[in-house]
């Protein structure tokens, strides 16, 4: 069945405009959801954002776990959202497909590359939406567009039916508007459901919050002092100190060597006809160097250390989930890439660490959305969900 709901700000793929109805009855019964186009759906092509692999892929016959549980749980699905080519940006322009409205800051790109999903979300389309985040592709629109997202604990929700991009950086994410409907799809979504823990200590990262314009510490420093007013304990930590240009570079090089060995042997194929930036981007992973991924692992690992090691003991991590409000469309291209290694910076820590970060609508500036986010250790996300639900009380 053609899709029922009036996509006035292109955030649905032409190809997945179907209506699935629920499986059963279930918590989330009398909601509605959308899937983003680099999950496998049965029956509904797949396209990844890039109409040669709509072209060279068949028609998958299973749906991706996610899909099924939701339904399984009540949901509809009401149609599948746009991606960036391969999952691979953090912008939400798609050089084939276009780019959808950010209905928090229209003008403004809606963040990729769960692009489509943020837009659906934000705008009211859908009540949540699935989105998936390698490099902060659920966090950075969710706080582009004013919304809720969350980035699971690597690992936690199965991936299978899902177009990969850096296996040991993908997790599965999704938005919503209130942090009760987040907690509500993760008790459904979240493998080895438990009861959540509140937080004994906040831990606010004061190098992450040095490294945006003072314009946005400012913003969000209320949100942050509601936290801290929440949990009770606070101590200033700094994260990353004097690395942020070699764990931004770790992340550059890993997801580069990820991309290539998943996606290398297609690409050399068809020779696809990526859109500005997925282009230059897999051609430099098809020519990585030996040398900088042997150096970038270790890096990862004592990366994977620390955060473990500042993140026991039910302590919360607060950072600024962007370095600033959405770019403009049409922002041209060498702007955005420094305003992309900016985000990075920010964004690889809970990439590296495979641990569960949650960006909440916190504040405006110049009239458009900032998110704050939270992050706890591995298999702590229900910690994070309840503590949003919190502090939305505050």
């Amino acid at each position: 069945m053609m899709m029922p709901i009036d996509d006035t700000l292109g955030a649905f793929v032409d190809h997945g405009r179907i209506e699935v109805q629920p499986t059963s009855e279930g918590a989330l019964s009398g909601l509605n959801f959308a899937l983003k186009d680099v999950f496998d759906l049965a029956g509904v092509p797949t396209a990844a954002g890039n109409p040669e692999w709509l072209a060279t892929h068949p028609v998958p016959t299973q749906s991706t776990p996610a899909a099924d549980r939701l339904l399984g749980a009540g949901a509809k699905l009401v149609g599948k959202t746009h991606t960036d080519e391969l999952a691979w940006s953090l912008n939400g322009e798609n050089a084939h497909y276009g780019t959808p409205v950010n209905p928090a800051a229209p003008g403004r790109i809606p963040g990729g590359s769960s692009s489509g999903s943020a837009a659906a979300t934000a705008g009211g389309l859908v009540d949540f939406a699935i989105g998936s985040d390698t490099g902060g592709s659920v966090r950075l629109p969710a706080s582009y567009c004013g919304i809720y997202g969350i980035r699971t604990t690597h690992g936690r929700i199965p991936l299978d039916g899902a177009v990969p991009l850096a296996p040991s950086y993908d997790v599965l994410g999704w938005f919503a508007r209130s942090p009760e409907l987040m907690l509500k799809v993760g008790n459904v979504l979240l493998d080895r459901v438990r009861a959540p823990r509140k937080p004994k200590k906040l831990l606010i990262a004061r190098d992450l919050f040095a490294a945006v314009d003072v314009t946005v510490r400012d913003a969000l420093q209320p949100a942050v002092d509601r936290l801290i007013a929440l949990v009770g304990s606070s101590e200033e930590v700094d994260v990353i100190g004097g690395e942020r240009d070699a764990w931004r570079n770790a992340f550059r090089v890993l997801q580069s060597e990820e991309a290539w060995a998943v996606q290398g042997e297609w690409i050399t194929a068809v020779k696809p006809s990526f859109g500005p930036g997925v282009k230059e981007r897999f051609a430099a992973a098809a020519v990585m160097d030996p040398a900088e991924i042997a150096a970038a692992k270790p890096l990862r690992q004592s990366i994977i250390n620390r955060i473990n090691a500042l993140l026991a003991d039910d302590a919360i991590l607060v950072l600024p989930t962007a370095p600033g409000i959405a770019p403009l469309r049409q922002t041209p291209d060498a702007v955005l890439d420094v305003f992309r290694a900016r985000a990075i910076e920010l964004l690889c820590v809970a990439g590296h660490a495979g641990t569960p970060q949650l960006s909440m609508p916190a504040a405006t500036l110049d009239g458009c959305p900032i998110g704050l986010s939270i992050m706890a250790a591995r298999d702590c996300d229900e910690d994070l969900l309840s503590l949003a639900v919190e502090l939305g009380k505050v």
